[in-house]
């Protein structure tokens, strides 16, 4: 690359949070540059402000009042004394004005010109001028002109992107409110209520190029990367090379997505999105006109920096004529904190332990991904670390991981191992399903459409034919950690410990998930103890931290870790007597071959004796996690028949709206929940009384 720099750069604030401003931080300091992070008072003690040289006050929790503050954020940069702002991805990163606001203020601008950004802003907009530059597009639907041949119809927002506003219909009837709900998330989200309909194409898949273009002429088609695995519109899992593409057809995404580029104008890297029909053909979705989540898959097969290509454009460099080629298959998984199986439900808390196995690669590395020519790596770009806290206020996303190897096969089975050794304590994630995702056989054998999961969810959440089994094991080991002797020698070595002069076996209660678990276990003169609930198992050793089983014939190791500010469930001399309910009990084993039971189990221990609860009026409607009351449904108010399953309000956390249904047909007697009203997980929203049955 040709270094005729024009804007010396020195020091870069990042205009962002999270997993990408560390990210940012790490190329920058390795190319010898300060670095500035700016916080909310929520991200005070965040990852990316432990990684910055420097940080910057925004006062406020809601994005609103902070890092999508453009204000602010100049202020910042000239605070600490940056000479130029990276704006990272989401919040202001596709904002033309902000943009040129920092250009204004004397700031170096690592992205593309305002322009260009302004060009794209509009989906709508960016549509005609794809079209005036010859890429394929869908042709548009009016939808006040709509007819049953038109559908399946797909709504989406003009201005914005990440599945906000966004509504596929299937039936006339339902056009016209699901056009009144996708305007009004768009108006929320974005501040314009536009939508646009277009033909929704069924079993698609989303395909997309990496551009990157200099100041000097060159565009670059950087590859191709595959990332049709998608929940509510949002990306999960994503690949490069976007496999199964016929040559011909990675040679015309190529050129429409350089012809793209050239027509306006762009500057540093960017990224223009495909649908590709069932029959192979190509529709220009959108350009993103900034870094994109799963920029590392394709830094891993071409060996390259996207984030230090970016700072060097910026600075006036020019690339070389042709881009490197590419080399092996990366895939990526975004490790986000939320239930599947309840509605992608988000979750928020402290994480007690956030251990993910890689090969240590802040930056990408070229070819053979850092290793001996024909091995695999392991990626982790990650936005926390044990001890943080995830909070309510943003993206749920814990970390991307990335596994790059010589074969898709080979690159799939690296991450799905690496995800399934994962150690999260602390809060609920999709991990699980990633690995059951990367597993499956329709992912497997070829890469699936953006159908995927609303055919496989249901079998891809529901409990494995071994999950039982495994959850008994996870809980044997629980209760023989929680009576070891505190020294944690071997069982055998150290009965006293044990109290092996009582002849009744001793038990202990636990939950996981629903499920209620009792472990007995029965000291044994001269041996380890027995678990009679469990004849075919036999204990091996145990300590506090630390259980070895043999089970079907397997020795297997269970480790075993309590909330930090609540120990193991002990008596005060260290006996196991007391069962006081203590906090959550964490156990991770490797996982089984061939199983795709948990290998991870988060139990809560059950108290001897209930304490006594505050009872909540019968059919109370309590919040499911903490947010915001966004709308409330038109006109209800206390009196209202309402019938199961009626929408009665949406909450907003952590970027996405939740709808809140009634439990039950009857009557709403208590409607506590208005918009704008920040609620915490369990919170009382309404009361619905339930109409009597009769035989």
């Amino acid at each position: 690359m040709t270094t005729t720099t024009t804007v010396p750069i020195t020091s870069v604030l990042v205009a962002n949070r999270g997993e990408i401003a560390v990210r940012v931080f790490r190329t920058a300091r390795a190319m010898g540059l300060a670095t500035v992070a700016v916080h909310s008072d929520p991200d005070a003690g965040a990852l990316h402000v432990r990684e910055a040289d420097a940080a910057v006050r925004l006062p406020g929790a809601a994005p609103a009042d902070t890092y999508l503050r453009g204000d602010l954020l100049v202020a910042a940069a000239r605070a600490a004394g940056a000479d130029a702002v990276h704006p990272g991805y989401g919040f202001l990163s596709e904002n033309a004005a902000f943009a040129r606001d920092v250009l204004a203020a004397g700031l170096a601008w690592i992205g593309p010109p305002p322009d260009a950004i302004e060009a794209m802003a509009s989906k709508t907009r960016a549509k005609e001028l794809m079209r005036a530059a010859g890429v394929p597009l869908l042709d548009p639907v009016d939808p006040a002109a709509a007819t049953a041949a038109d559908l399946p119809l797909l709504l989406k927002a003009a201005a914005g992107g990440g599945g906000r506003g966004m509504r596929v219909v299937r039936d006339l009837d339902a056009l016209k409110p699901a056009l009144d709900a996708a305007a009004a998330e768009a108006r929320s989200a974005f501040g314009d209520g536009e939508v646009f309909a277009e033909p929704y194409v069924e079993r698609g898949r989303h395909v997309e190029v990496q551009v990157l273009a200099d100041g000097h002429g060159t565009v670059w088609a950087l590859g191709t990367r595959d990332c049709s695995l998608q929940r509510r519109h949002q990306k999960v899992v994503e690949e490069a090379p976007a496999p199964g593409l016929p040559d011909a057809l990675r040679r015309t995404l190529h050129e429409a997505a350089a012809a793209a580029a050239r027509a306006v104008g762009y500057r540093g890297a960017g990224t223009v999105e495909f649908l590709l029909a069932a029959d192979g053909r190509p529709y220009f979705l959108e350009m993103n006109t900034r870094l994109q989540v799963e920029h590392p898959v394709t830094e891993a097969v071409h060996g390259v920096d996207l984030v230090a290509l970016q700072i060097r454009i910026a600075e006036g460099a020019a690339l070389p004529p042709e881009p490197p080629e590419p080399a092996g298959h990366a895939v990526e998984a975004r490790l986000y904190a939320e239930d599947p199986a309840q509605d992608w439900r988000p979750q928020a808390g402290t994480l007690a332990a956030f251990d993910i196995p890689a090969a240590a690669a802040p930056v990408p590395v070229p070819a053979a991904a850092g290793g001996p020519a024909g091995t695999a790596a392991v990626r982790v770009d990650a936005g926390y670390a044990a001890g943080d806290r995830v909070g309510v206020h943003y993206d749920p996303m814990l970390a991307k991981v990335v596994a790059h190897a010589p074969t898709r096969a080979e690159a799939v089975r690296t991450l799905a191992r690496a995800l399934a050794g994962a150690r999260i304590h602390g809060v609920a994630t999709n991990r699980d399903l990633l690995v059951r995702t990367l597993r499956h056989p329709e992912f497997t054998a070829s890469t699936p459409d953006t159908g995927f999961y609303d055919r496989h969810l249901a079998a891809l959440t529901a409990p494995a034919p071994d999950a039982g089994r495994a959850a008994a094991l996870a809980a044997a080991a629980a209760a023989l950690a929680a009576a070891a002797p505190a020294a944690g020698a071997p069982l055998a070595a150290r009965l006293g410990g044990w109290r092996n002069i009582r002849s009744g076996p001793q038990s202990r209660r636990y939950r996981i998930g629903d499920t209620e678990h009792e472990v007995r276990y029965l000291p044994v003169r001269g041996g380890p103890p027995q678990l009679p609930d469990l004849p075919d198992v036999r204990v091996l050793g145990a300590a506090p931290d630390r259980v070895v089983l043999e089970a079907d014939g397997v020795r297997r190791v269970f480790h075993v870790a309590h909330r930090p500010d609540r120990g193991p469930d002990r008596a005060a001399d260290g006996g196991p007597d007391r069962h006081d309910g203590a906090g959550e009990v964490w156990v991770d084993t490797a996982p089984a071959p061939g199983s795709d039971a948990p290998a991870s189990h988060t139990l809560t221990p059950v108290p001897r004796f209930a304490e006594p609860e505050d009872a909540s009026p019968p059919g109370s409607l309590l919040a499911p996690m903490p947010g915001t009351v966004v709308r409330v449904a038109e006109g209800l108010a206390p009196g209202d028949t309402v019938t199961a399953g009626q929408p009665l309000l949406w909450l907003e956390a952590m970027k996405m709206e939740h709808r809140v249904t009634s439990p039950a047909s009857g009557t709403l007697t208590a409607l506590h929940a208005r918009p704008g009203h920040q609620v915490e997980v369990g919170a009382l929203l309404a009361v619905v009384q339930e109409e009597e049955t009769r035989p």
